[in-house]
């Protein structure tokens, strides 16, 4: 199938690992220009370096940090600087630390604030006059299954991933007449570094060995494993494809079946 991705503009933020390199993977597979980016220097080289020999196309990178709008302005500016638009922007990060209500003071929830929420709020507030312009456009933003079914030890990611999701449904509401569509992936247990990190702290707390703990993760799985990170990002090129533009202001989850809500 023709997705009609071939030199359209993408920046992907949190890039160099996990769900965000799976998608510039593919992404550039179609042939799509691709920016990614990560607050490490030394990661993004290694994932540069990756993607160039996976796919024979390299690459534009930057280094960026998701809580300073200074970087935002800039990764933006460096993309259009190079290939004059950006087309389709996923919104990427990592998850923010775990904890419950009480374990977390106000710096850990503003830093949460300005990490999931505030850098989705802004890089959208950047590449939007330009979408508006060309009558075309997609936002994608990487959020969790905790949005619609929240994890314990996750208070954090599961408040302000719910925020994003409120305000994509808003936005795509506000711009569905420019031709841009809204959307939101929602991954479940991914092998990620993340889950990796996840793992650990409940295998440390329950005296486990990390591997039980995955194993126990796809246990509740109705198919009975963890998902590579190569199968969400799929659903990300869908939606980023000409065949996605009718759907907007969605949540679509990729998750294996583990959220057991009918909606």
């Amino acid at each position: 199938m023709n997705l009609h991705l071939k030199d359209k503009v993408v920046l992907i933020t949190a890039s160099s690992k996990g769900i965000g390199k799976a998608a510039a993977e593919l992404f550039l597979n179609e042939g799509s220009k691709v920016v990614i980016c990560s607050s490490n220097s030394d990661n993004l080289k290694i994932a540069s370096d990756e993607l160039k020999s996976m796919t024979d196309n390299e690459p534009l990178t930057g280094v960026c940090d998701l809580n300073k709008p200074e970087d935002l302005t800039k990764i933006v500016k460096l993309a259009k600087e190079e290939f004059g638009k950006i087309d389709i922007l996923v919104n990427n990060c990592g998850g923010p630390v775990p904890g419950m209500f009480d374990d977390l003071n106000d710096d850990k929830w503003q830093h949460a604030v300005e990490q999931v929420l505030m850098s989705v709020v802004r890089l959208t507030r950047e590449v939007l006059p330009g979408m508006k312009s060309n009558n075309w456009g997609r936002i994608i933003n990487i959020t969790s299954l905790s949005v619609k079914q929240p994890v314990d030890n996750l208070m954090l990611s599961n408040s302000l991933r719910s925020a994003v999701t409120a305000f994509a449904k808003t936005l795509s509401n506000e711009i569905g007449k420019d031709n841009i569509t809204v959307n939101n992936v929602a991954p479940g247990y991914t092998l990620t570094s993340r889950l990796h990190e996840l793992a650990e702290i409940r295998a440390e707390n329950r005296s486990l060995s990390k591997e039980e703990i995955f194993e126990e993760m796809a246990s509740g799985v109705p198919m009975k494993r963890l998902a590579d990170p190569l199968e969400v990002a799929s659903m990300i090129l869908y939606l980023a494809s000409e065949q996605a533009g009718y759907i907007t202001g969605q949540t679509i989850s990729v998750d294996g079946g583990v959220i057991r809500s009918t909606y």
